[in-house]
């Protein structure tokens, strides 16, 4: 079974990137096999501070599809991602696992599989999931970004400990304490 490197765990990739940045070739690759996105593919390249530069201009560009004002914006955005990383889908079979759709080229570098992921991922998140599942953290003090994977879609924090400091002060607030 091939499982789609295109969905939440792109995004949760992107999150994390920007949460805590790579700040070195081999980082990056760590990164990306921790996540598990694509891991075997960039295994078997050599990751390459181009790559993470890339990888960088790619992140920039996702944080103004997390920023954007509104709906309207927050779509142009990624569709401009989009259009820019990703190619018309085909399937493929190069793992010999079975069949599964690609938005890319098979031999692209690194920076931009992880490009094609994250704009490919960030779009289906949304589409499937709802165009506001993406935002900051409502604590205040807290820039830290989020993906939204709840079933009710209403996540709000980074985490739980962000959700519970802003709780704690809420109580505090009201209470006078």
């Amino acid at each position: 079974m091939h499982l789609n490197p295109y969905g939440a765990d792109a995004v949760l990739l992107a999150v994390n990137l920007v949460t805590n940045p790579a700040d070195t070739p081999a980082e990056l690759a760590e990164r990306c096999e921790e996540s598990g996105v694509e891991s075997r593919l960039v295994r078997n390249r050599s990751v390459t501070s181009s790559d993470l530069t890339a990888v960088r201009v790619a992140l920039n560009e996702w944080l103004g599809v997390v920023d954007a004002p509104d709906d309207a914006t927050r779509v142009e955005r990624v569709n401009a991602m989009l259009a820019k990383y990703t190619e018309h889908p085909r399937l493929t079979n190069h793992t010999g696992d079975g069949w599964h759709v690609h938005y890319r080229p098979e031999h692209v570098p690194v920076g931009r599989l992880v490009a094609t992921l994250i704009s490919t991922g960030t779009a289906l998140h949304l589409a499937g999931r709802g165009i506001s599942r993406l935002g900051r953290c409502d604590t205040e003090g807290c820039d830290n970004v989020y993906a939204d994977l709840s079933r009710g879609g209403r996540q709000r924090y980074c985490s739980p400990a962000c959700a519970n400091r802003d709780a704690v002060r809420r109580h505090r607030s009201k209470t006078g304490h």
